[in-house]
């Protein structure tokens, strides 16, 4: 059944549409069938996999999805640069544990002055909701912070309670104004360069603006 599921997947072409995205959801799935899809889309990329307690989503982004996590990632890194601050990115690394069956690739993602198994910051670009809550998984990687982007503006979300007893709708994040890890970082900045229609103006707005509070 997995199999067949695998392969009906696999040879279905890949087509980065301007707005809609192909997802994919598959129930009754073990560890070892995740790890098995993996290998197989290894030598296909451009499909986003996250897992769950048995349930597993595939999904094929946009090319709007595609454009925002590159403009994201281009801004954060003249970030870094212009503050000096150590990064270590990992893009859309696969990051699973097993014992706690739950396994996703963000949009981006970072570790924050050391390198580590898994990242502090955490991005998920959102243009069409997903079946299965993201910070439901990354509560189960231990990721400090959750970003996401939708309707044109950062969500952030920052871990409290590994095992959630007061935060539990959100399992144990925080719904936070500003990231507590890159806290010189002015997010309405980074929001609304994200959103300007040229994205070289933008990157040279966003540039200058940092370097006028250093």
């Amino acid at each position: 059944m997995l199999e067949s599921r695998i392969k009906t997947i696999m040879d279905s072409p890949i087509q980065l549409h301007q707005e809609s995205e192909e997802r994919y959801l598959i129930t009754e799935i073990t560890w070892l069938g995740y790890e098995t899809l993996l290998k197989k889309l290894e030598d296909k990329p451009g499909y986003r996999v996250t897992y769950l307690d048995g349930v597993l989503e595939i999904v094929s982004p946009s090319l709007r999805h595609e454009s925002i996590k590159k403009r994201i990632g281009d801004l954060l890194l003249i970030y870094f640069l212009e503050t000096d601050t150590e990064y270590y990115p990992k893009g859309s690394t696969t990051f699973r544990k097993e014992e706690k069956k739950g396994g996703t690739e963000a949009d981006e993602s970072y570790c924050i002055g050391v390198d580590k198994e898994f990242p502090d910051i955490a991005i998920e670009v959102i243009i069409t909701s997903g079946s299965i809550n993201c910070l439901a998984v990354y509560n189960q990687l231990g990721v400090k912070e959750v970003w996401f982007w939708q309707n044109e503006s950062f969500s952030i979300y920052h871990l409290r309670e590994e095992n959630p007893t007061k935060l539990i709708q959100t399992y144990g994040y925080e719904l936070i104004q500003s990231s507590e890890i890159l806290a010189f970082l002015d997010i309405n900045l980074l929001t609304e360069c994200v959103n300007h229609p040229n994205p070289l103006l933008a990157a040279k707005e966003f540039r200058q603006k940092i370097r006028n509070k250093l």
